[in-house]
């Protein structure tokens, strides 16, 4: 062992910057990015069990791409060597690749490869990476602030995983600031750091979720709250609400003129525009000019808007839009603000209409469609009216009333195709029943055999039809009907855990997976049989990609999961069948939500469904609800001592925000002979037993049997949706729209 080395490399270490020494090592020091590092997440799963498939990081600058690429180095068994896209090219990609060629083949040893601000490779040198990527000599990790779907081969593209990081959030970067000034090895935590009331907020603020940034700006805070650093250990630093200002002046603008962040301010401007908000369109148009974006190129846009997004419902807008335009042209900056303002304004206040977009109706119809003939009365007769008769039968409208006339214009095959449809803003208001009008006038004028339909009709087989009604199951109908009420009211993103109770045969189960393939989807069955069911279906897919299966009751399958583990969705069907006796598994479902997680249910509820005397003739219906009357009305019976208010309030008791949905669903049931003794057995005679009532079992069973076997029971099931939301409403719409309130009123002082 070298000591002076050592002692070199200590002291490296020390004059590191912070930001670069207090990177996490592990998983679990690093904060942020839940949604795709989170517990139970693809990609954590997947670097824990050293698995990892090639991947591209993309996101700002700040956010941890380069970061996770070093966690993934500390925890692989693989050779991890790194590689940055702007100081190496061809030369250091082949020596890498050779090398990594060699491990495999002396010690069986796989090669992770890291290419930082892969984008700033051309073409021809991100080739050069692709049959290496393809073979499985190198898996590729890329890190890239720009969009990969852009900048990125598309053939490096389709053979890796896509992760978005986004930037940090205010609580992640106090979190980072905090683990900071704990760590006695790489942070501050060997002295007493204080902050005036404010001044580490500023710091988490003015970062605009840049890790890097605010690390950088605590360490020169820190540093410079001593006339002389380090202190003594254990020393008391104070950082006023001043220095922190110093620290970190002005945050940078996040924008680019040749990158991703050019296009999305942008589109969020004309976005801004079309939904006519004034003040986002203000916000986005100033975070343009702050950067220094062509003024040229704003206002090509807005010319653009002025006829795509306002059209006809105020034809001044490419008037006012053109002349500001022209202005700024003669004035520039910074007079010449006020006109781009101007435009922006008036397009984000007028009417809007988007009816131009008819045209491209009229060219699809073009481009798919054979070219029909130009009507005659409309070919120019100029030159061959004579010989061909070409104009023959044309009215010229200015020779009628109003100066229109009714007559065909389209081509015959296309005759009543209507392409443009006149809004009811503005201007277009005003037009809008003229053009109707004239529309219906000029089909009556039309010749009958001007009207050509291309019709094809075959009688139908009765036989086949009777088959294919045979095959389609009553019951997958019914099951589609629940799957597709209750997927309706859930928007899953692509990273979201899932957790699927009674998930049976896959109901639920593979919708959830197919929605969500970065994500995490565990589901619970109750029989052996449900398990098989679906494991067959899933050993198709990689051990690392299958959803988790677990084959016993929900309590003990929740009691057994990572304490860790959060679901931002929880669905199931029929898993609160006895409802007043559940308050437990409640308990244990909403602690494995995470913050903004929902719930959704469908719950078969008895007391409301059909009942066999629905299907028995007279004589026998009055005996059968007897019986029904007491079993339903016996509120020690937890099948049926609930109802959808039930349901409802214990879910809203545990804060959570409910929707009730109920829907009756009807299935056509065959009885069997088995079917009736399970009711006989297990309910009536019991029943009848408690009323005192004589009755034979045999002649009871006979009788039903008779009744209500052999046919299809127009059976009702009468279900309740369950939606609960961890916040205000679906989706935290009302959260988001109660903070936005607060931070209104913050601003808005009283008046005095």
């Amino acid at each position: 062992m070298n000591l002076f080395t050592t002692a070199s490399e200590a002291d490296q270490q020390k004059n590191q910057p912070l930001a670069y020494r207090m990177r996490p090592r592990t998983l679990d020091e690093y904060i942020g990015q839940d949604a795709i590092i989170g517990e139970g997440r693809l990609l954590r799963r997947a670097i824990q069990a050293d698995q990892l498939s090639s991947v591209i990081f993309y996101g700002p600058p700040g956010t941890g791409k380069t970061t996770l690429a070093r966690v993934i180095a500390n925890t692989t068994k693989r050779h991890f060597s790194t590689l940055n896209a702007v100081l190496s090219g061809v030369k250091e990609l082949r020596y890498e690749i050779d090398q990594a060629r060699e491990r495999l083949a002396l010690y069986s040893q796989g090669t992770i490869l890291f290419i930082d601000e892969v984008h700033r490779w051309n073409k021809s040198q991100q080739d050069a990476l692709l049959p290496w990527v393809e073979n499985g000599t190198v898996i590729l990790i890329g890190a890239t602030t720009e969009n990969p779907y852009f900048e990125v081969n598309a053939a490096l593209v389709s053979r890796s995983r896509i992760f978005q990081l986004k930037s940090l959030t205010n609580e992640d970067l106090l979190r980072i600031a905090r683990q900071a000034l704990a760590d006695k090895e790489r942070g501050y935590g060997n002295y007493q750091v204080s902050f005036e009331e404010g001044a580490l907020e500023h710091l988490v603020e003015i970062a605009n979720g840049d890790a890097r940034s605010l690390l950088n700006a605590l360490q020169l805070a820190v540093e410079t709250s001593q006339t002389s650093f380090p202190p003594p250990l254990h020393a008391a630093i104070f950082i006023t609400k001043d220095a922190a200002e110093q620290s970190i002046q002005k945050k940078a603008v996040l924008y680019d003129k040749e990158g991703d962040y050019h296009f999305d301010v942008i589109s969020a401007f004309i976005k801004s525009i079309r939904g006519s908000d004034p003040d986002a369109t203000l916000y986005w148009l100033a975070r343009m000019v702050n950067a220094g974006e062509d003024p040229k190129f704003i206002f090509r846009r807005m010319l653009i808007s002025a006829c795509e997004d306002v059209g006809l419902a105020d034809p001044q807008a490419i008037v006012v839009v053109h002349a500001d335009a022209e202005a700024f042209e003669r004035i520039g900056f910074p007079e010449g603000r006020f006109h781009m303002t101007h435009a922006a304004l008036y397009l984000a206040t007028c009417e809007k209409s988007n009816s131009t977009l008819a045209f491209f109706d009229a060219l699809k119809a073009v481009e798919q469609q054979a070219q029909d003939e130009v009507p005659n009365h409309l070919k120019d007769g100029n030159r061959d009216a004579k010989g061909f008769g070409h104009g023959e039968g044309y009215l010229y409208p200015h020779a009628y009333q109003d100066h229109w006339v009714a007559q065909q214009y389209l081509p015959s095959s296309l005759q009543g195709r209507m392409y443009y449809q006149p809004s009811d803003q503005g201007y277009e208001r005003t037009i809008k029943e003229k053009v109707q009008r004239h529309r219906e006038q000029q089909l009556e004028s039309v010749e009958v055999d001007a009207f050509v339909e291309n019709l094809t009709y075959s009688p139908g087989d009765k036989g086949r039809e009777r088959w294919v009604n045979r095959t389609i199951s009553e019951r997958g109908a019914l099951l589609e009907a629940i799957r597709n009420a209750l997927f309706s009211r859930t928007e899953l993103r692509r990273s979201d855990r899932v957790l699927v109770c009674n998930a049976g045969h896959g109901l639920l189960l593979w919708e959830a997976f197919r929605k969500t393939p970065e994500g995490l989807v565990v589901a619970q069955v109750r029989s052996q049989d449900h398990m098989e069911h679906i494991s067959h279906y899933a050993s198709s897919l990689s051990a690392l990609e299958r959803p988790e299966i677990h084959c016993a009751e929900l309590p003990s399958v929740l009691a057994n999961l990572p304490q860790a583990l959060r679901f931002e969705c929880i669905l199931g069907r029929n898993v609160f069948s006895r409802a007043k006796k559940e308050q437990s598994l409640l308990e244990q479902l909403t602690a494995r939500l995470s913050t903004d997680g929902q719930i959704h249910l469908a719950e078969s509820v008895p007391v409301s469904g059909s009942r066999l005397s629905d299907f028995v003739p007279p004589d026998m219906q009055a005996l059968l609800r007897q019986a029904e009357t007491l079993l339903y009305a016996d509120p020690s019976n937890a099948l049926t001592n609930w109802d959808e208010a039930d349901l409802a309030a214990m879910f809203e008791e545990k804060g959570l925000s409910v929707e009730i949905e109920s829907r009756d669903l009807i299935e056509h049931r065959r009885m069997t002979p088995l079917d009736v003794r399970r009711y006989v057995d297990a309910s009536y005679l019991p029943a009848f037993a408690q009323l005192d009532l004589p009755v034979d079992p045999v002649e009871l069973q006979q009788s039903l049997e008779t009744a209500v076997c052999n046919s299809n029971l127009p059976w009702k099931h009468h279900l309740a949706f369950l939606h609960a939301y961890r916040t205000e409403s679906p989706g935290g719409k009302q959260r988001q729209g109660d903070a936005l309130l607060q931070e209104v009123h913050a601003r808005v002082k009283p008046s005095k």
